[in-house]
């Protein structure tokens, strides 16, 4: 609705206001149309609210996949591709972090993969930041009973698992992932995936001399001390 005045515009005024108007308008949308395209981004950014974890949201990719793609490129490569990312973790799932809440949540989460007639070895590891009331032998102790009861065939190996369930607690928030070649590709560590190693030279003794598998052995001596070092200070 036009006020009196707006109705006593002469002709030029009012052209004047129609094109603010418009302008107005074109903005409005613009910005609606931007917020929309932010949204539906295949990554963005999301505040995790602790120190040194940067979290990335993720549209029509399957976080899993994506990581285990690139690391496995990094493993066969060994061509190192950032300087600042320690670890690279998949999260496919997150609930509240109480263990009611992980309880009912993880029944439904972990049947891709452990209800029957799937089944497989398993370890679960647990790591809590800005978070002092949960207990870590209690999750682990709840989540292998919650796989146990999937399918009884489920056991656990802590040495060279199928999977492994990686649980993530940051303030209030539970994440969680099961992922695969855990061990193979230093629990996800960037930084560590891309050394040569002893490992490595066994699985390939023909390219590998006598020489060189010692030049390994030492490299991998620092390497290990270097790791429990970054380890302390993490």
């Amino acid at each position: 609705k036009f006020s009196d005045h707006e109705e006593r515009l002469s002709g030029s005024d009012r052209e004047e206001d129609e094109d603010d108007v418009e302008a107005a308008v074109k903005k409005e949308v613009g910005q609606i149309r931007a917020s929309t395209e932010q949204k539906l981004r295949r990554f963005q950014s999301v505040e995790s609210g602790a120190n040194n974890v940067v979290f990335i949201r993720t549209q029509g990719i399957e976080p899993e996949n994506l990581v285990h793609h690139i690391l496995k490129d990094m493993h066969t490569t060994k061509k190192k591709k950032t300087r600042v990312i320690l670890r690279m973790l998949p999260i496919s799932g997150t609930c509240k972090a109480f263990m009611e809440d992980m309880k009912k949540y993880t029944e439904t989460f972990f049947e891709p993969w452990f209800k029957a007639p799937n089944k497989g070895t398993f370890q679960i590891v647990y790591k809590a930041r800005n978070n002092s009331h949960m207990s870590r032998e209690e999750v682990i102790k709840e989540l292998a009973g919650i796989v146990g009861s999937l399918n009884p065939e489920n056991k656990v190996d802590l040495n060279n698992p199928q999977y492994t369930i990686v649980v993530e607690i940051i303030k209030t928030v539970c994440c969680l992932s099961v992922v695969r070649d855990y061990v193979l590709f230093r629990k996800y560590n960037l930084q560590e995936v891309v050394k040569s190693n002893k490992e490595d030279a066994q699985q390939n003794p023909s390219s590998v001399t006598e020489e060189q598998n010692s030049e390994v052995v030492k490299a991998e001596a620092k390497e290990q001390e270097k790791s429990s070092k970054e380890v302390k200070e993490e």
